[in-house]
């Protein structure tokens, strides 16, 4: 295998809870109060809705706020990955990936291992330039049972909820994760930071009408079946944690550009539609251009 290649679960689509608009002749990226799943294909206008975002807005009433999901591993950490990021914007490359305790930075030795002391802390990410950056693959069709769909946030609301939930779910179903009849759903807060608009956040939960008991126990059962037909998951997760660790930057490249633009805008737009800086533009400027300066120094 190429080594430097990040082999990330085979993606089919995007769902998201907001969308890049433009407006005054710039692309910021916009909320929303509702899921869109679509295709990996844009257009003039913007990524093409799946099929199945208007199957499944069908039933719910037009506003689609939960999404039937099955997950592709019982390791919560490989359906879930979430890391601070912080990018260049111009080229949508990542420059350093941390986990709070040790990083990996592109410098003028190439890329070395140094220490996380998270974005709070960290010289490199003052003015909002670092962020966490997580990513939820979640299978939604029984059409490619080893296909995903990717959802990315850069919000701790979600990123905790989801981890705390995979985890639980795991927990208490013996590990068979993969094997619950689990939803996404979209739940919203208000607090003093956002000046009590709602904000929106993505959460994991049993499908309606089921409860933990029968869940877990049809989890069991499903496992067996699997199991007596010569399914192995064990094989699936040590395949999917080998590509995880086959680059230094466990970020898939391609659509980074548009990555950068809608996660780690310069601007960002509110719920009333004014413009609000999203990033101490000067500071995360100087930061980029010290950082590409690195960067060409090895490219």
């Amino acid at each position: 295998m190429i080594k430097g290649l990040t082999i990330t679960p085979p993606v089919l689509g995007r769902i998201s809870i907001g969308r890049v608009i433009e407006k005054d002749g710039k692309r910021l990226p916009a909320k929303d109060d509702q899921f869109t799943i679509t295709s990996q294909i844009q257009n003039k206008d913007g990524w093409i809705n799946h099929p199945l975002d208007e199957k499944l807005r069908a039933n719910n009433d037009g506003k689609l706020r939960q999404i039937p999901v099955r997950m592709l591993f019982n390791d919560p950490e490989l359906n879930l990955r979430a890391e601070y990021t912080l990018f260049d914007r111009q080229t949508g490359r990542p420059l350093c990936v941390g986990d709070g305790e040790q990083c990996q930075r592109r410098t003028n030795k190439g890329v070395e291992q140094l220490p996380c002391p998270s974005p709070d802390r960290c010289p490199l990410a003052q003015g909002g330039a670092c962020k966490p950056y997580g990513r939820l693959y979640v299978n939604l069709s029984e059409d490619d049972e080893l296909g995903t769909f990717i959802f990315r946030t850069t919000g701790f609301n979600s990123i905790r909820t989801l981890a705390a939930r995979l985890s639980y779910f795991a927990a208490v179903s013996g590990n068979k994760l993969s094997c619950l009849p689990l939803q996404l759903t979209l739940r919203g807060k208000s607090t003093t930071q956002s000046y009590r608009t709602p904000i929106y956040f993505v959460d994991l939960t049993l499908r309606n009408d089921v409860t933990l008991k029968q869940a877990v126990q049809d989890a069991q059962a499903i496992d067996k079946e699997l199991i007596e037909h010569g399914f192995d998951q064990a094989a699936l997760e040590h395949a999917a944690k080998q590509g995880y660790v086959n680059s230094c930057f466990e970020i898939d490249s391609d659509g980074l550009l548009d990555v950068a633009e809608e996660f780690y805008p310069m601007e960002t737009e509110d719920a009333n539609g004014s413009h609000q800086n999203g990033l101490a533009t000067q500071n995360v400027t100087s930061i980029e251009q010290g950082l590409r300066k690195s960067v060409t120094a090895v490219s």
